[in-house]
């Protein structure tokens, strides 16, 4: 339990800069944690932290104490005097190792305050950049925000370097010191805060017809309007990479299987025609039909599936001619095919090996689809899909990009819907390969914005999760395509459960009207901050964003003059408030989570519904689109905890994992029915109108049992989940290439684990 401190109360810290700020002892908590956290042992040929949450409570509580005894009626304690009770406590606690790094660091520090003549501002970089170069990227939560970002490369560290003098410089020039603070106390999570300066957005749902009409640049040379399937694919993923460079988040294709639909078509054509043509020269039958009048007849399908019929004025009354003209129509077809299939795979190994940012990510891409019924369509969904099946180029599951199949009644879900087979492939696929994953079209919050036969109207996913709709700054535009999330930010729910609830024993009962005070608050501050970050992100202009802006990705940015700013078309993009942990957060106020007790669930419906209200709000006072965020925890999840560990201790069912629980989920390690996890997990999704996702966790090789994979999808959207996913193990032995699960021997070529090259071990899992 963290030490009480109502004596400290009336006690003011004096900064070196001669200011007077409340004492909070929470501040002294993750200097000690810092300081512990920079010894490191050698374990498994891994550093890990030495010592546990402990040994700081250990050393905090001593620190506190002699501030208690010997400032006991003083007004004031001056930081210095901190860090020396710190070091002296230390000191005897017997932690000589720390004391030594503390102390050594504490004397840099002051060193570095003598070179530089403004030390709140200047020398926070030299605070962050210290050790850069020589740690590890699994040593520091804040690597781990962009997770695909490799920060032991050359080009990973070079950005690593460049990231964080970017926040530490957003941090001193660019925004409050309040939102600093609150960031730094993890209070809240200001996401992707190193390209603040920058002024990019989160992310973009990609319209690829818009390029593909005219042609794009990229900024080194102009692409002329692709021509067949393969260059529909290229152009797409050269789309993909190059908006990456102009935003810090991911790339979502809204309507992909629409998009790519007109390159089946126009290579089609080309292969109808060149079928003809060579049938007849090899027949000799040139002469006989004019290929010129045939060639402007295929020009004028608008569908590849063809009546040969229709071509009965060419071949007359001759069954030879007829019989050609039909093998060609066949041949056409089979080579169109498999020439989408080839565009496919393409697609897929280069979203999961080109690389953006300075080489060291690869784009962090999605693409939705499932509901185009046009036999040109319905080619792309079934070969893209078969694409994800067949894997990469040694049988390894494609992570990117994170294909979403959109489930549709009418179109898909039922036996009698066009694109039913395609559904039942998609679970087939999915089951072996972990994707695709499924968004619902039905469920209400979706529907909503749903008009029959306008694909721009169906909502599109970032594989992350994040969702972007409606748009209260055009209400007659409720479209996807052309818009994203502008930035986000994520309040850490747990910590106010830990300060209001029942877990630290100083109350019998949950003080729910302080927590909803402070909670109304943080919420406050982080809707200011994030109307600090739009008045940067509208400052720049169009030649800030050569890709995103200048070729009219965003909605609008075609029309955005050189020297215009950027408010008029950013302001259909979304700000994101975000929560993670609501379960530990229950925990913590009333002792049990939402899957325990019926209460619990009431009482979490309550908080999140809390949270969308006052979003509500602030998107009509602001006439911006304010929309709450279920948060993709990465390394936030283990930061927060980390922090509130170190201030609270090691609290049973709260602060007890490495990690805060994934958004609004059940906790994965309790026991619950499938049905009963999406149930009770489904309202949520309604509440989180940025973004959500809902898992489900199955044991056992779903490749064998589809029907039971395919049970739950349904499942899901009976009970009204937004967007879905299912992990299970995915094994592969890299040797013959089997995917499947694999005990201790392969199933395929009998060779036993560890014989050599281990067995590759996959699961889709993020602490759901």
């Amino acid at each position: 339990m963290v030490v009480k401190e109502e004596l400290l109360t009336t006690l003011k810290v004096v900064k070196r800069t001669g200011k007077k700020v409340d004492f909070d002892g929470s501040k002294i908590a993750l200097v000690i944690k810092k300081g512990f956290d920079n010894v490191k042992v050698l374990e498994e040929d891994d550093e890990v932290t030495k010592y546990t949450e402990k040994d700081i409570q250990h050393v905090y509580k001593e620190v506190i104490s002699r501030i208690e005894k010997e400032f006991k009626g003083e007004e004031k304690i001056k930081i210095e005097q901190i860090q020396d009770l710190i070091e002296e406590s230390l000191q005897k606690k017997g932690y000589a190792d720390v004391y030594k790094h503390f102390s050594e660091y504490r004397d840099r520090r002051n060193q570095s305050r003598q070179l530089f003549s403004d030390e709140k501002k200047l020398h926070k970089f030299l605070k962050t950049i210290e050790g850069l170069g020589l740690k590890s990227a699994n040593e520091d939560n804040n690597k781990r925000e962009n997770a695909n970002v490799d920060g032991d490369t050359a080009m990973g560290t070079m950005l690593q370097y460049g990231s964080t003098v970017s926040k530490e410089f957003a941090k001193t020039y660019l925004m409050k010191n309040k939102f600093s603070e609150a960031h730094d106390s993890g209070a809240i999570h200001i996401h992707d805060m190193d390209f603040l300066s920058m002024g990019t957005t989160t992310c973009m749902q990609i319209e690829l017809d818009k390029l593909f009409k005219n042609g794009f640049s990229t900024g080194h040379g102009y692409l002329r309007s692709p021509q067949d399937i393969i260059s529909y694919s290229a152009l797409a993923a050269i789309a993909v990479q190059s908006n990456q460079n102009d935003q810090h988040g991911g790339q979502s294709i809204p309507a992909f299987d629409y998009y790519m639909a007109p390159g089946v078509l126009k290579t089609f054509k080309k292969q109808f025609k060149q079928q003809i043509y060579d049938y007849l020269d090899f027949e000799s039958l040139l002469d006989f039909v004019n290929m010129d009048r045939v060639a402007k007849e295929i020009d004028k399908l608008n569908s590849i599936e063809v009546n040969i019929d229709d071509f009965s004025n060419f071949y007359k009354e001759s069954e030879k001619l007829r019989k050609l003209f039909e093998k060609s129509y066949e041949k056409a077809l089979q080579k169109t095919n498999r020439s989408t299939f080839q565009a496919m795979e393409a697609f897929v190994h280069n979203l999961n090996t080109m690389h953006s940012r300075a080489g060291a990510q690869v784009p962090f891409s999605s693409v939705n689809f499932g509901t185009d019924t046009s036999e040109e369509g319905r080619m792309v969904i079934k070969n893209f899909l078969l694409a994800i099946d067949e894997g990469l180029g040694k049988g390894e599951t494609p992570i990117f990009p994170v294909s979403i199949f959109k489930v549709k009644e009418g179109i898909n879900y039922n036996k009698v819907d066009k694109n039913y087979d395609l559904f039942k492939l998609a679970c087939k696929v999915s089951a072996k390969r972990l994707f695709p994953n499924f968004s619902f079209l039905d469920a209400p919050f979706n529907l909503e914005f749903y008009k029959e036969g306008d694909y721009k109207t169906e909502v599109g996913y970032m594989g992350c999760r994040t969702r972007l709709m409606s748009d209260v700054t055009d209400l007659d535009n409720q479209t996807t395509g052309g818009r994203g999330n502008l930035s986000f930010t994520s309040i850490n729910l747990p910590r106010l459960g830990i300060k209001h609830g029942i877990v630290l024993k100083e109350r019998e009962k949950a003080d729910m009207k302080a927590f909803y005070g402070e909670l109304a608050e943080l919420m406050d501050l982080v809707k200011d901050q994030l109307l600090e970050r739009f008045e940067i992100q509208c400052s720049k202009h169009s030649y800030n964003f050569p890709f995103l802006i200048e070729q009219g990705l965003w909605s609008g940015g075609e029309k955005i003059g050189p020297n215009d700013r950027l408010r008029k078309i950013l302001k259909h993009g979304s700000l994101t408030i975000g929560f993670i942990g609501l379960a530990e957060t229950l925990k913590a106020l009333i002792g049990k989570h939402h899957g325990e007790s019926e209460e619990a669930q009431k009482l979490g419906l309550e908080i999140i519904k809390f949270m969308r209200n006052r979003c509500n709000e602030y998107a009509k006072e602001y006439n911006l689109n304010f929309t709450l965020i279920a948060t993709p925890a990465e390394g936030l999840s283990g930061r927060f905890v980390d922090i509130d560990k170190a201030i609270y201790g090691k609290l049973k069912g709260v602060t007890d994992k490495k990690y805060y629980t994934n958004s609004f989920h059940i906790p994965v390690h309790y026991n619950i029915s499938i049905k009963n996890k999406l149930k009770l997990e489904a309202p949520y999704h309604n509440l989180t109108n940025g973004g959500h996702i809902s898992y489900i966790e199955l044991d056992g090789d779903t490749v064998n049992n589809v029907e039971a994979f395919e049970s739950v999808i349904r499942l899901m959207k009976e009970l009204g989940i937004g967007y879905g996913a299912i992990n299970h193990p995915v094994d592969r032995d890299p040797v013959c290439g089997y995917v499947g699960i694999i005990g201790d021997v392969c199933p395929k070529c009998g060779r036993k684990e560890f014989e050599g090259i281990p067995m590759e071990r996959l699961n889709n899992n993020c602490n759901c």
